[in-house]
């Protein structure tokens, strides 16, 4: 309670408690934890000149169950946050780029990422395959339980449309790792909820103008859908939130304004699972495996991963910078 409460009268104080009480609620059932809420415990800004990724080539390539294969040791960037997953490959290229413009004020570095060989190194099928980079979700590693109320937001630059690869579908999505059971089960199991964009290039025939649209993974039965379309390129921010009741919620807004209630998209028990525990955030980087073309190149800019509780739930001001 705070302090102030002993010097109000029962009425007043009743009031008050009654105000709190909707503001909590407010805050977290209706419109959530908003991501970049409470107290920060992950990330990278890019801001170190000499930030550099140790590719450990080659690769891995794809599922392992069809035929994937494991090649230690993985890539890991020089500050130990950034690494390649066991199964699916990293991008060909992690570098650190100057910011593009309009980035978070004073930001003088980020992240591109883009791959000519997804999937299989030196192989190719003719079909759209992925690379996933990882980041800790917390600098000392380690699971956070969805009791905390854990939450990431990250920019990323959406690339003049000229600049995409000429292909329908999937060019990159910003995930988490997941653990968690489905209502009946017993048994907990890894799931990677996602926000995706998908480029809808202009039609020679229709001559309809170029598009991207975001889409949401997943919902209850594992379908994805469109929850945006984005006519303008530029800087976008996004986030997902994880709260104690196992439901993922998802944020995107143009620009790189901190997230508010407005940007709220959409809830799910994804895939019917209830989270328990956040692993990782990754971002995956599409391309359709020919050997010639390379994928879109994909910029974020100051990923960072947050605890929120009842205790901790404080802002950081609208397009700070955390250091």
């Amino acid at each position: 309670m705070p302090s102030f409460a002993v010097f109000m009268r029962p009425r007043h104080l009743a009031l008050a408690l009654a105000l709190v009480c909707h503001s909590l609620l407010a805050t977290t059932v209706l419109g959530q934890v908003i991501p970049g809420t409470g107290v920060l415990i992950g990330g990278d800004d890019f801001e170190d000149p000499e930030w550099s990724y140790n590719y450990n080539n080659p690769k891995n390539s794809g599922d392992l169950e069809t035929g994937g294969q494991n090649r230690p040791p993985v890539g890991r960037s020089a500050n130990g946050l950034w690494y390649e997953g066991n199964g699916r490959g990293q991008p060909d290229v992690v570098r650190r780029v100057d910011t593009p413009p309009g980035g978070l004020e004073g930001s003088t570095g980020a992240l591109v990422m883009a791959s000519q060989f997804t999937g299989n190194p030196g192989k190719t099928t003719s079909k759209t395959e992925q690379d996933d980079l990882y980041m800790k979700a917390a600098k000392g590693g380690g699971s956070i339980s969805v009791g905390r109320t854990p939450n990431f937001v990250v920019r990323v630059w959406v690339p003049p449309f000229e600049e995409w690869e000429r292909r329908s579908g999937s060019s990159f999505a910003v995930r988490a790792t997941l653990r968690g059971p489905k209502p009946g089960e017993g048994e907990t199991e890894p799931y990677w909820p996602g926000l995706f964009f998908q480029f809808h290039p202009m039609s020679q025939n229709a001559k309809k103008p170029e598009y991207a649209s975001l889409l949401v993974r997943a919902g209850e039965r594992g379908q994805d859908y469109v929850v945006r379309r984005i006519t303008s390129p530029g800087w976008y921010t996004l986030g997902m939130t994880f709260t104690p009741d196992g439901r993922v919620h998802y944020y995107a807004s143009e620009g790189v304004d901190a997230l508010t209630a407005e940007d709220y998209l959409a809830s799910h028990y994804c895939y019917g699972f209830r989270a328990q525990k956040m692993i990782d955030v990754f971002f995956d980087v599409f391309q359709k495996s020919n050997g010639r073309d390379w994928s879109t190149g994909w910029v974020i800019d100051d990923p960072q991963v947050y605890v929120a509780t009842e205790s901790q739930l404080t802002r950081q001001p609208r397009g700070s910078r955390s250091r």
